[in-house]
């Protein structure tokens, strides 16, 4: 069966069309957290991409006019939590708009250097900014990975269609 975009089609202009087609691929959702001023900050990702192994580079996307953002840009190195299935909670607390403690109630440590690193996730990556370039109304964020962990025993955590889901073997 050919598929057509025809005039049926929705506009690219339609951004709540858009949105729900953006939806309909499946991500991971990472912490990204950091130390300033003696307090972890950080929020939700899902817009994560592996660039390169050599060097080890990785990519997320950071909505332009994010206050946190800048908090963590000013650390000397960040913290990619990526999370496990049983952290909808906290995934839900970190994309939570405004100033609070988005950590509350979360296991967290912090790297000598800065980094944030949310325990019991299904993965860490202690990185710190190799290039930022603005892209409409986000900044792409290469980041170079300083060290890595993994955990086999959770599984991660994964965001579909406004809504959590599992994995099925």
């Amino acid at each position: 069966m050919a598929i057509e975009l025809d005039d049926a089609a929705t506009s690219a202009a339609d951004p709540t069309a858009l949105r729900g087609v953006y939806g309909q691929f499946p991500t991971g959702v990472m912490a990204m957290c950091a130390m300033h001023d003696g307090d972890p900050v950080g929020f939700a990702v899902s817009s994560f991409n592996t660039i390169s192994i050599e060097p080890p580079l990785v990519a997320v996307c950071v909505q332009q006019g994010s206050s946190t953002w800048p908090l963590l840009a000013a650390s000397p190195r960040i913290g990619l939590s990526v999370l496990a299935a049983n952290q909808k909670e906290l995934c839900r607390n970190l994309a939570r708009r405004g100033r609070f403690d988005r950590l509350s109630g979360a296991g967290w440590s912090a790297t000598p250097q800065g980094a944030v690193l949310i325990a019991d996730a299904a993965g860490w990556l202690e990185c710190n900014i190799h290039d930022i370039a603005t892209y409409g109304d986000h900044e792409l964020v290469v980041l170079r990975v300083r060290r890595h962990r993994r955990n086999d025993e959770v599984a991660p955590l994964v965001f579909h269609a406004s809504g959590f889901r599992g994995l099925v073997a």
